[in-house]
Order: structure tokens, then C-alpha cells, then sequence
């Protein structure tokens, strides 16, 4: 007898892990249509859960994580991961720039300065001690990571904390600042003077400039503004100067070798566009997933803006209200709801929501009791779209066989809640992560989205040479214990 075809056996745990992701898929669609039938506005969150979930798949396809991006290039020079964060910020901007042309965006650009140097550099050293960026952390959770579950939960607890700390916090405030805070004439609710992020906010922040490249060139035409503005010359332009670097720095002198190894080297530019090219094109997984999250990250903002229209609404507050939901909604009747892909402030919510159950006076602050609030986490649109994005992720993970419960130990689980928090207080300090302060804004023509990352990548740099000296000392110490 002929052996039996190997496709004719099914491997139990191919088929497991196929069912497992179709329960999943299953589930949102359950819900989603259990949703509409129990109200309208429930299409409102459905949006935010399949977003959230695209996400997901492309995160965890592409293994996209800005963390490993800077980190490969430090550590390895392998610039992959860099040329797909590349190609889905372009994406991101051109599907975008015509969303925001055509007045249907749902963006707010962030004040920029020297603050965003400084939080993109603590946030940049935070995620290369944990291994992982937010979104980084979030699909590695889905793929079932309990170290990455770790860090996601350093960052939400570092930031729901960090935005209600004073005390001896306020002697570093600067005099300044705090007159600027106070004579703002916040809400009374607003303890401005015991908080130090508050007056951060309130007498640094707040006073900062705002603008996007298409802004500050004063573009008559929008779409002018948009697309030769926002997308050309604040976000093209800079990327392929970024990854020309890239190239020379790290990519070329293997490609040189390559190119030997294979009969020869041809001088001249065409050369050197062609090993450009391959660069590029060596990314096809990365890519590939960058391209996808790109054009849906536009599509985000257009159909949340639609929503927004359709039910006459500019927040998800609004709907709330309208169905006799009013707890956790913040002083300026407000909860989060960005209208784009953000990370970081809604799972900082739900820690703050819980802390709230527990006794916590947490709303006497800006973040979450002026501009956030703690929505029931049912109820909060930005968390459903990071519940779903790890889904998402899972469902990649069950359906290549790459999901596994990986556990951690003592060391990497110190690193997560080390560098977790550092991103928290990173986060809170530019006022978004990987993907709210650098990626997301970028992507829009947002001027403080390049200032943080390049605070960012200088973090990086400095938290891989730490990386560097610290393991070459566990290893030396590690000789020494086996004796001369």
C-alpha cells in the first residue's frame, strides 16, 4: 500500500486553531448584528470593532511593529520592518489627504515643540526594553504572549496613573507654568495645582504651536494643501530621504556584497536606484501589510465622519446621552473618540474606569475628567477597536499556525513592566504613542508627528546600546562564574 497524502490527514491542531479563529470572526458578527437590532447608534461601535480588527490581521501578518523597526536597524541592520512603516504612512496620507480635502477628516493636529522630542525619546527607550511597541504589544497579546500581555498592562496603568500624580511631582513644575494653568480658568472640578501633568498641559502644552505642513506653506486650494502640502511635502518627501539614509547606512553594503557574490558590481546611479528598489521590494510580507493598513486607516476617517453626519453628531457622547447613557462622560461632555486609528488613551481609560469602582477620585484631572472621561468600557467606541485589533491578530495567528501561549520569566516580565512604563509616561507626555503620536500624525501632514519620532529613534538608538551593554555584562559575569 502507497503512503497516504499528507493533505489527505488533517493535523487536529491545524483544525483547532481554524476553528478557534472562525469562533472568533463568528463572534463579532454575532455581536455586530445583535447590535443593530438592540439600537441603531450600534453601528457606531461595529465600525471602531472591524477597524480595529483589520488592524489586527495586518499587524500581526506584516509582524508590523515600530519597536523592531528601529531596533533591527540598530542591532542588525535589517531594514524591512522600516520600509513597511514607510509605505503605510504614504498609503495612510494619500487615501487620507483626500478624505481631509473634501472636509470629511476627523483629525486634530497636536501642539509641537521640544516636548515632543522629550516623550518620543522616553517612549523610544520603553519600547526597546520591552520588545515591542503598543501596537506591537497588542498583536504579540492576540498571538498569545504573556510577556506582551505585561507590557500593554504597564502602559495602561503607568498612564491612568501618571495623569492624577502631584504632590512632590509639583516642585518640578515650573513657576510659569503653573500661573499659565491656573489662570486658564479650568473647571473647578479641574484641580489644577495638584496635579502635574495638568498644569503641564494647561501652562506648556496648550501654548505650543499647531499646524500641518499644508497650514504653514498657506495653501489656498485644500486639496493643494492636502496633497502637495500634508502628503508631498510633509510626509513623501521625508520618507524617501529616510529610507535613502536607510539605504546607504544599512541595506547597501550587504546588497554590494550580494551583487559581487552574483558576477559583479555595476557602477553608476541606476545601480544604486535599482538596490534601492530591491530595498524596497525585499519587504513584500511587511509591505504587503503596510499597504493594507494604510489605505484603511484613510478609510477609518472617512467612514467615521459619515457616521458622525449621518447620526448629527461630532461625538460618540452625543449617542450615549441619546440612550440614556450619561456616566463617564467628561466635563465638556466628551469621551474619546478620535475617529481614526489611536492606541493607548483607551486602555489607560479602562484602568481608570476600574480604579473609579475601586474608590479612586480619578477624574479631578484633565485627561480623563476635561477631555476622555471613563465611559463603561461597553460603551467605549476607541476600546472596542483595540479589544477587536487583538482579536484581529489572533485570528492571523490561529490560521497560520503562528498562536501559541508563550509565558515569560522573571527577567523579560521586569524589562515589560519597565519599558511598559516608560511608554505610558511617553505616551502622556506627547500626547500618543507609535501610532497616536508618530504614525497617525505623520500620516496627516501633522508637524509634531515627526518630531516624535524622531525622538523616537534617537530612544531607540539609546536603548539598544543599553540592550548591547547590558547583555555583554550578564554574559561576562555569566564566564566568570565557570572560574579561569
Amino acid at each position: 500500500m502507497g503512503a497516504e497524502p499528507q493533505a489527505a490527514v488533517a493535523d487536529p491542531f491545524e483544525r483547532r486553531s481554524r476553528l478557534w479563529a472562525y469562533a472568533i470572526v463568528g463572534f463579532l458578527s454575532l455581536l455586530t448584528v445583535v447590535g443593530s437590532f438592540i439600537s441603531d447608534y450600534a453601528i457606531y461601535l461595529a465600525a471602531y470593532l472591524w477597524f480595529g480588527f483589520v488592524y489586527g490581521t495586518c499587524l500581526q501578518y506584516g509582524r508590523f511593529c515600530f519597536s523592531s523597526a528601529f531596533r533591527d536597524l540598530f542591532a542588525v541592520g535589517v531594514p524591512r520592518m522600516a520600509v513597511g512603516l514607510m509605505i503605510a504612512m504614504v498609503l495612510f496620507g494619500v487615501v487620507s489627504a483626500f478624505v481631509t480635502a473634501s472636509g470629511n477628516s476627523t483629525f486634530h493636529a497636536a501642539p509641537y515643540g521640544w516636548h515632543s522630542v522629550v516623550a518620543g525619546l522616553i517612549f523610544g527607550v520603553g519600547m526597546v526594553l520591552t520588545g515591542g511597541c503598543a501596537s506591537g504589544s497588542l498583536y504579540k497579546t492576540g498571538e498569545g504572549n504573556v510577556t506582551a500581555m505585561l507590557v500593554v498592562l504597564a502602559i495602561s496603568l503607568s498612564q491612568a496613573i501618571f495623569v492624577d500624580l502631584g504632590g512632590w511631582l509639583n516642585a518640578l513644575v515650573p513657576e510659569t507654568w503653573r500661573e499659565a494653568a491656573v489662570n486658564r480658568g479650568l473647571p473647578p472640578e479641574i484641580a489644577v495645582g495638584d496635579g502635574w501633568i495638568d498644569q503641564y498641559l494647561a501652562g506648556y502644552v496648550w501654548n505650543q504651536p499647531i499646524a500641518t505642513y499644508g497650514e504653514l506653506l498657506d495653501f489656498g486650494n485644500p486639496y493643494a494643501a492636502a496633497l502637495v502640502g500634508n502628503v508631498l511635502i510633509g510626509i513623501v518627501l521625508p520618507a524617501a530621504i529616510a529610507l535613502a539614509a536607510i539605504y546607504f547606512v544599512w541595506y547597501r553594503k550587504s546588497d554590494l556584497r550580494k551583487r559581487r557574490a552574483a558576477g559583479g558590481v555595476a557602477p553608476g546611479f541606476a545601480a544604486e536606484l535599482a538596490g534601492y528598489w530591491r530595498m524596497i521590494a525585499a519587504s513584500r510580507r511587511t509591505a504587503i501589510a503596510g499597504l493594507v493598513l494604510g489605505v484603511a486607516a484613510g478609510l477609518h476617517m472617512y467612514v467615521m465622519k459619515g457616521l458622525q453626519l449621518k447620526f448629527g453628531v461630532s461625538n460618540f457622547a452625543d449617542l450615549m446621552t441619546a440612550v440614556g447613557f450619561s456616566s463617564g462622560i467628561s466635563i465638556k461632555g466628551t469621551v474619546f473618540d478620535p475617529g481614526y486609528w489611536y492606541l493607548t488613551t483607551q486602555e489607560a481609560q479602562l484602568v481608570g474606569w476600574i480604579l473609579d469602582k475601586l474608590g479612586w477620585n480619578i477624574t479631578d484631572n484633565i485627561f480623563f475628567g476635561l477631555e476622555n472621561g471613563i465611559p463603561n468600557p461597553l460603551l467605549n467606541p476607541a476600546l472596542w477597536m483595540t479589544a477587536a485589533l487583538i482579536l484581529g491578530a489572533a485570528v492571523m495567528a490561529l490560521l497560520h499556525g503562528e498562536f501559541k501561549w508563550k509565558g515569560t520569566t522573571l527577567e523579560l516580565a521586569t524589562w515589560a513592566l519597565i519599558g511598559g512604563t516608560l511608554m505610558g509616561i511617553g505616551s502622556r507626555l506627547g500626547l500618543g504613542c507609535s501610532v497616536g503620536g508618530f504614525f497617525s500624525r505623520v500620516s496627516q501632514g501633522d508637524v509634531s508627528g515627526w518630531i516624535f519620532g524622531a525622538g523616537m529613534f534617537a530612544g531607540a538608538y539609546l536603548g539598544v546600546k543599553f540592550f548591547n551593554w547590558w547583555t555583554e555584562r550578564k554574559m561576562a559575569r555569566e564566564m566568570a562564574a565557570f572560574g579561569p
